[in-house]
């Protein structure tokens, strides 16, 4: 079925339970950003394949809300159907719901899958809609009824992670854990977020692209502990280092009947902005609300983890130089390339490097125009052939046992002109500044933000997406909860710590022409100076010389340039070889 004839069935079902109305989630049961193909709920009704966006039916209207990554991506993809783009200028905030409260009448029903939102979102959706005179319903799953060929969940095997990559073994995680347990007075935490549990438990798997996770859920007792997950999946090892550490395994369908048999008297630690209203309606203990605990002590990267970073980081630039080189040198020659030629060569040259396992989410090669779409991903059908003129964006990132990359270049193909230069050089001035930033403990990312904007700022430009996220180590490349991004998110009221690991991406889109971006991986230090933090640049990969306009740089700025330049071949070089290496040389060059 196309999507006009998804929404004539999905109509007929809502009409036939007495609904007026049906939001529909980008997320899974775990409130996941990548969500396996079986819950891609909002994809399979609209065709819109971004990793954010809400879906809302009517009888007489089909909506898409999505942020301003995704604005050109959701005009490309809805065009042809009944389905409207709604812009979201503001990303956290709900106007699909002020939309039904607005064009539905009193007395209404709009329903969601209790599964698939959280107990917070749910609440707010409720307190819009109620105050509308309109009835929501949470425990309903309309979308089964018409996705008959809905593809099953993933039997990928699930892996254990290794305390050689890991840095601490699973009793030790489960000790630190059960400690902030104490601090909190609960008996149990109900772990729901796929890479906190991935994280604790000290396993990996493949049911998720991109992700390196597995589908399953956690609870966390004094002594033991319950997990809930298709039990066939489980490798040897697994099994084996579980059983050391008393966990009892379950079904995975198994977890909202274990909820509700918990004792009365007991405690259990929920996160409300990542736990299912279905799943916390099964509760029967008295519930504890509180940010989950995983989530916090992944987000500080131990020593053994920062140490394989730096390896990462080599040879994941190493994989970069050989796609550059036989891009530029097949351009030279005058091969057809396109842009999923290029995001194929690129996973191919990192599958060359010890311990990959796969992209850490689909490469954005952004061509021309296709640069100026943020979270652009090339498909074959429609993707551009790249020329040797004009600018050429590059995102793409891998899952290594030890570590997970993220890293954005921008290229000029041919002679830029002034307005380009402009931009690259303004961007490349922000990230600069951010990463030199020296700031004292208790800074936000949202203070933060602002360096790496300074210069754009001043010259009345600017980009829509937040400055940078946190990256998981073998894990999700966005991790909550730090990064740079305005005071009202996450990334923008966190706190910086030392041991967080984030991207740093200023970037800058002229709509129809041209995309830039510049990315590195930043990790927050103890700074000599005593009570202040500063960050240490752990990406390699030099910058696009041609397109840098010298005369807007500081001596500083210069001399940080250079210097990164040379750390970036010293750390490479060794991994390339012949005519590669030097043209590598070249391109690290001083300024």
């Amino acid at each position: 079925m196309n999507t006009n004839q998804k929404l004539t069935a999905l109509r007929k079902a809502i009409k036939k339970d007495g609904i007026h109305g049906i939001i529909i989630p980008s997320s899974d049961p775990h409130q996941s950003e990548y969500v396996s193909a079986h819950w891609q709920e909002r994809t399979w009704i609209s065709g819109f394949t971004g990793s954010a966006g809400i879906v809302v039916v009517t009888a007489d209207h089909a909506g898409l809300w999505t942020d301003s990554r995704y604005f050109l991506q959701g005009e490309m993809q809805l065009k042809g159907s009944e389905m409207v783009l709604h812009k979201m200028y503001n990303q956290f905030a709900s106007p699909y719901v002020d939309f039904l409260a607005s064009e539905l009448p009193k007395g209404s029903k709009v329903a969601v899958n209790g599964m698939m939102f959280s107990k917070s979102t749910i609440e707010s959706f409720y307190n819009t809609l109620s105050s509308a005179g309109i009835e929501l319903l949470h425990r309903t799953d309309l979308i089964s009824e018409v996705w008959l060929d809905r593809p099953p969940l993933s039997d990928a095997p699930v892996l254990f992670h290794e305390d050689k990559f890991s840095g601490k073994s699973i009793s030790t995680k489960l000790s630190e854990i059960r400690a902030e347990m104490s601090q909190r007075n609960a008996d149990y935490h109900l772990i729901t977020a796929l890479d906190d549990f991935a994280w604790s438990l000290n396993v990996r798997g493949n049911d998720v692209d991109y992700n390196p996770v597995a589908i399953a859920y956690a609870v966390i007792g004094k002594s033991d502990s319950h997990v809930f997950i298709h039990q066939d999946k489980l490798s040897a090892p697994v099994k084996s280092q579980w059983a050391k550490n008393n966990i009892v395994l379950h079904d995975y369908d198994q977890i909202v009947g274990f909820l509700n048999k918990l004792p009365e008297k007991t405690s259990i630690l929920v996160d409300p902005i990542i736990c299912s209203q279905t799943l916390y309606e099964a509760i029967n203990a008295q519930i504890v609300h509180g940010t989950s605990i995983p989530k916090g002590l992944k987000a500080i990267k131990n020593d053994t983890e920062t140490k394989h970073l730096r390896s990462v980081m080599k040879k994941d630039g190493a994989a970069l130089a050989n796609t550059f080189y036989w891009l530029e040198q097949s351009l030279a020659e005058g091969t057809k390339i396109d842009e999923v030629t290029v995001a194929k060569k690129l996973a191919e040259n990192r599958s060359h490097q010890k311990f990959y396992h796969g992209e850490s989410f689909g490469a954005i090669i952004g061509y021309k125009d296709n640069g100026a779409v943020i979270h652009y991903h090339p498909e074959p059908e429609t993707c551009k052939t790249i020329d040797p003129e004009g600018i050429l964006l590059v995102d793409s990132g891998g899952q290594y046992s030890d570590g997970t990359t993220d890293i954005t270049r921008t290229f000029a193909l041919s002679t830029p002109t002034d307005e380009q230069k402009k931009a690259y050089t303004l961007i490349l001035k922000g990230m600069i500044a951010l990463s030199r930033a020296k700031f004292p403990e208790g800074t936000t990312g949202a203070q933060l933000d602002t360096l790496a904007r300074q210069f754009l700022w001043a010259e009345g430009m600017n980009y829509l997406h937040g400055t940078g996220h946190g990256v998981g180590f073998f894990l999700n490349v966005h991790e909550a909860p730090q990064g740079f991004g305005p005071v009202h998110s996450e990334r923008g009221r966190t706190v910086h710590l030392p041991g967080m690991l984030s991207s740093n991406e200023p970037g800058y889109y002229k709509d129809g022409e041209f995309g830039m971006r510049i990315e590195n991986l930043i990790l927050a230090v103890k700074s000599d100076i005593p009570g202040f933090l500063e960050f240490d640049t752990y990406t390699l990969y030099p910058f696009d010389h041609v397109l840098i306009d010298k005369p807007r740089l500081t001596k500083d700025e210069i001399s940080w340039i250079n210097n990164y330049h040379k750390t970036s071949y010293a750390g490479i070089a060794p991994l390339l070889k012949g005519e590669v290496k030097e043209w590598f040389k070249n391109k690290c060059r001083k300024v």
